[in-house]
C-alpha cells in the first residue's frame, strides 16, 4: 500500500508564517500518531509537503554559530532581511527569493526508521532533478546537501538540507537555489562552510530555468524514492 503526501504551494510566504504551518501540521501529525498507537486497525498518518518561496531571511539551526552571520541584524534590517534562531539541525541558512524551499512533514515511521536514509533520498531527488537540467551534482562526506565539483578548488553547494525529527515526524527540509540573488549568501559563511561556495541552477545552466518545472521534476522523483503518491492540494 503506497503512502500519499499531500502537496500545499505556499507562494511567497513570510518565514515565520511558514515555520508556524509547519508546527500546526506536524503536531497534527504527532496528535494522530498518538490517538491510535493502541488501535486494532490504526488509521495511516497523513503526510504533507509545504513548497514556498521566502523574502529574504536567515536561520540559524541549533549547532550553528552567530558569527557565522557577517554582519549585524540592523544591517540585514536595512537590507530588507530578517533573522531567525530555530529548531532544525544545521549551521546558518539563507532564503529569498528565487529559491525553492521543500518542507516535507512527513511520518516516516510509515516509511523507514532511519534519519540519514531520509536525508540521502532527499538529496538524491534533488540530484535527480539537477541531472534533468544538465547540472551533474553530487554529495559531499560529511557534508549534508547537494554540491558540484566535489574534491576540487571549485566546490560549490547548491541545495542546502536541515531537518527536525520527534516521534519520527519530520519538520524543515531543504533549499534549492533556482535563481536567488547570489549576493545575499556573501552575508554570512553558508552552513558555518569557509572554503567552499554557492551556486545556482542558472547560474550553471548559464540561461533561465522553469522553476515550476523544477518543481514537479523533484516532486515526481521524491515520489518515486518513498514510493508515494503526490497529491496536489485542491
Amino acid at each position: 500500500m503506497r503512502e500519499k503526501i499531500q502537496v500545499k504551494e505556499l507562494g511567497l510566504l513570510d518565514y515565520k508564517a511558514a515555520w508556524d504551518l509547519q508546527e500546526e501540521i506536524f503536531q497534527q501529525i504527532v496528535s494522530h500518531k498518538k490517538s491510535q498507537a493502541n488501535s486494532d486497525q490504526p488509521v495511516p498518518s497523513p503526510h504533507q509537503i509545504l513548497m514556498v518561496e521566502h523574502p529574504h531571511v536567515y536561520t540559524l539551526g541549533k549547532s550553528g554559530k552567530m558569527d557565522h552571520l557577517l554582519v549585524s541584524e540592523e544591517a540585514l534590517a536595512a537590507k530588507g532581511a530578517t533573522f531567525y534562531k530555530i529548531n532544525r539541525g544545521g549551521d546558518i541558512t539563507y532564503h529569498g527569493p528565487g529559491q525553492l524551499v521543500v518542507y516535507p512533514i512527513l511520518d516516516l515511521e510509515s516509511f523507514f526508521k532511519d534519519i540519514h536514509k531520509y536525508l540521502r533520498l532527499l538529496e538524491e531527488a534533488v540530484m535527480r532533478t539537477l541531472q534533468e537540467h544538465g547540472i551533474s551534482s553530487m554529495r559531499s562526506p560529511g557534508e549534508t546537501g547537494v554540491w558540484l565539483d566535489v574534491g576540487t578548488p571549485f566546490a560549490r553547494k547548491i541545495c542546502a538540507m536541515g531537518v527536525r525529527a520527534s516521534r519520527w515526524v519530520t519538520m524543515h527540509g531543504l533549499a534549492l537555489n533556482i535563481a536567488p540573488d547570489m549576493g545575499y549568501f556573501d552575508l554570512m559563511i553558508p552552513c558555518g562552510i569557509k572554503d567552499k561556495s554557492v551556486t545556482s541552477m542558472t547560474l550553471e545552466t548559464r540561461k533561465p530555468v522553469d522553476a515550476e518545472l523544477v518543481k514537479k521534476q523533484l516532486l515526481q522523483h521524491i515520489s518515486d524514492l518513498f514510493e508515494a503518491d503526490i497529491i496536489a492540494e485542491d
